[in-house]
């Protein structure tokens, strides 16, 4: 079974730059892909940056040039880079997983979701 564990969450200033972390037990079978979700307040949980199993990256207008998803295999770690935060990046951040296939960027398909970890931009 797999379990996927946020980190790193806090409140930061307008500015800052802030480094999520996503951990991973379990098994994900090949071909899987890790994505990096978030959901602000009375608005629908939007996805932002994607990674597959090769270490192909994707990301929504939105962050491109702000925020960096990457991989450490050995530690099983997935992590979000985000630079340059604003007021607008507040939310709830959420790492999520689709396995045998697909892209993690359509929420409906993701198989194992994380259960969040709060950023506030001040």
């Amino acid at each position: 079974h797999v379990q996927l564990v946020e980190s790193g969450g806090g409140s930061k200033q307008a500015g800052d730059s802030l480094r999520l972390s996503c951990t991973v037990s379990g098994y994900m079978h090949i071909p899987y892909c890790v994505g990096w979700y978030r959901q602000c307040p009375g608005k629908e949980r939007e996805g932002l940056a994607f990674i597959d199993n090769d270490g192909g990256t994707t990301y929504v207008d939105s962050v491109k040039g702000r925020f960096t998803i990457s991989q450490d295999n050995k530690a099983n770690t997935f992590y979000l880079q985000m630079n340059k935060l604003t007021p607008e990046d507040t939310a709830m951040y959420y790492c999520a997983a689709e396995i045998w296939g697909g892209t993690c960027q359509r929420s409906e398909k993701i198989n194992f979701w994380g259960q969040g970890t709060q950023v506030t931009v001040s």
